[in-house]
């Protein structure tokens, strides 16, 4: 197995299947066997070379997870082409940069509202021909279309052009979204995300009987990866309809494996213990004596008192929360940010292990994880993928070498040269250690340290996860640099802020989230929670002054990235006001 698009073949082989990938169409689920996607594959990487596309051309794909996302992925591969994977809901300026950045030839995007807002800007993209669209509609060109032109290219030919492809040719060139300037093409090989889809296959409980979830963007090479694992495994892989029905196609899929990011991870626990504060009584008391209990879990083993204690609130609690994740999960893979290590604590207790990991899109993208087999640290990123490496510079920034490592920045020589040695050292610019020889620890972002006017440094990751153990807290940002002490912008949990009101016997319920967050007693009682939080901190880290904001930080008001790292400097520019505010005094 040497290209990508063998992985698909080697499924066929060894375990074909009916229902390869999985969707629900008007209410009902409906499978596409392996069989069939490797015919309509076929289909459309002859259709694709009629309309002209040649090895090297660029062809982007702009579409929320769905199955001809996959099928366009694998045909224009054979062919020899590159895939140019966006995300959908990125900006304008960003579409224009990235799809003259990377020379697109043929675009395909997943709705009419995304059509209409590529074909606007066409112009601006000299190189870009047609435009197709995956949603069916009067107004667009339906992707179907081009297997009109199918039979002007036999089959023979897209055998000739697969067998003229190599492992190390270029595959992909993936954009990272970046928290300042434009995005960076990430030139990923063939061998680059193969090697990466070989060294987790042991990382991931998951066999060719596994049924798998999809919600993550597979446009993020964390989600694409996996995508190609689960083929070559031979698993079942069933999309989401949309990230409000996750809760009910989770009941109904009952999935083995899922991934997710932190942020969903800590949502799934609020709305959990959201459920536990509507219990009455003894229930109730059981339910947060469980919960306890799962704070003190230690993966390492307890003494056989613990155990019984963890069995009774298992069988009592726990199997309830797991019916909810629908019973049968083996396993969920968690990355792209820092995890809490209360939640994966709480969560291992409760038989539903989170597997934390660590990668970049220039490693293809996992350099280690936790998982079942190898060994889990809580609060580590795991061991080492086989064939990886890494070594600590004397900065303490993380060094990545190995077959997974990038090829280099598209059209950016010397930016490739700043993070990428000769050797094959990669510059991660995360700050981390080596726990017991074997586990990745990583402390910070080595651009997001700052200094406070003082001279004395603030790691803001590690400290913005602690507060959000909170339940008081929902987002937090930590800032501070070149001023006399440490603050916090937050996003108060507003749901949970409420509940604490009528406790109180105050009634917030006619207030909007401003109103709440402008609330004295709120504020007060907020930096309660971060004053309990400081004492585990050296005084020139602690908390001085926080300020609340009414609103969440989210992708399309531009305060995350799309894979939800906070844009730190817009989010200050955005709120300077507070800042000068904390400050001034």
């Amino acid at each position: 197995m040497k290209r990508l698009f063998d992985i698909p073949l080697k499924q066929l082989k060894d375990y074909p299947k009916k229902d390869m990938f999985v969707s629900k169409v008007k209410g009902n689920w409906e499978a596409i066997s392996t069989q069939d996607f490797m015919s309509q594959v076929n289909d459309y990487s002859r259709a694709l070379h009629s309309f002209g596309i040649t090895p090297n051309d660029k062809v982007a794909i702009i579409s929320n997870n769905r199955v001809e996302w996959n099928l366009l992925d694998i045909a224009i591969l054979q062919i020899g082409a590159i895939v140019i994977p966006v995300y959908p809901n990125i900006s304008t300026k960003d579409y224009i940069y990235i799809l003259n950045d990377a020379e697109v030839k043929l675009c395909f995007v997943g709705t009419e509202e995304l059509y209409e807002k590529i074909n606007e800007i066409k112009p601006q993209i000299l190189s870009l021909e047609k435009l197709y669209c995956f949603d069916q509609s009067e107004k667009y060109p339906h992707y179907s279309e081009m297997l009109l032109h199918k039979d002007k290219v036999e089959q023979r030919q897209i055998e000739e052009l697969k067998a003229n492809v190599r492992t190390e040719f270029l595959a992909t060139i993936i954009y990272t979204s970046g928290t300042t300037g434009n995005p960076k093409g990430v030139m990923l090989s063939h061998s680059n995300i193969i090697s990466n889809v070989l060294g987790c296959e042991e990382r991931i409980p998951a066999d060719n009987k596994s049924r798998v979830l999809t919600f993550l963007p597979v446009c993020h090479i964390y989600e694409r990866t996996l995508h190609y694992l689960y083929m070559y495994l031979g698993c079942s892989i069933y999309f989401v309809e949309s990230m409000d029905t996750i809760g009910d196609n989770i009941r109904e899929i009952k999935p083995h494996v899922f991934t997710a990011v932190p942020r969903l991870i800590e949502k799934v626990y609020d709305k959990i213990i959201a459920k536990g504060e509507e219990l009455k009584g003894i229930k109730k008391i059981l339910f947060f004596w469980a919960v306890k209990i799962a704070e003190q879990y230690d993966v390492k083993g307890k003494s056989f008192f613990y155990r019984l204690k963890l069995k009774i609130a298992s069988k009592l609690i726990f199997s309830k929360w797991r019916e909810a994740l629908g019973g049968e999960v083996k396993a969920i893979a968690s990355g792209s940010a820092a995890l809490q290590a209360r939640l994966a604590r709480i969560f291992l207790a409760a038989g539903i292990p989170v597997l934390e990991g660590y990668g970049l899109t220039e490693t293809s993208p996992v350099v280690s994880v936790n998982c079942l087999k190898k060994g889990i640290m809580i609060g580590t990123v795991g061991p080492l993928l086989n064939n990886v490496k890494v070594k600590i510079a004397s900065d303490g920034e993380i060094l990545v070498k190995g077959p997974n490592v990038m090829m280099g920045y598209h059209k950016q020589e010397e930016l490739t040269k700043e993070v990428l040695e000769p050797d094959g050292w990669f510059h991660t610019g995360d700050i981390g250690e080596i726990i017991e020889e074997k586990f990745l620890k990583i402390t910070d972002r080595k651009k997001e340290i700052f200094k406070t006017s003082g001279g004395k440094f603030i790691i803001p990751q590690a400290m913005e996860n602690k507060f959000k153990e909170s339940r008081f807290i929902e987002q937090v940002m930590i800032i501070g640099e070149n001023q006399k002490f440490p603050a916090a912008l937050i996003v108060p949990n507003f749901a949970f802020v409420k509940d604490w009101a009528k406790r109180k016997g105050l009634d917030f319920s006619t207030l909007t989230n401003r109103e709440i967050s402008l609330k004295e007693n709120v504020e007060q009682r907020i930096m309660e929670e971060v004053e309990l939080f400081n004492k585990e901190y050296g005084h020139w880290e602690q908390i001085k002054k926080i300020k609340l904001l009414p609103a969440e930080f989210t992708i399309e008001e531009n305060d995350l990235t799309p894979t939800l790292k906070l844009k730190r400097k817009i989010i200050l520019e955005k709120n300077k006001h507070l800042v000068n505010e904390i400050y001034s005094s």
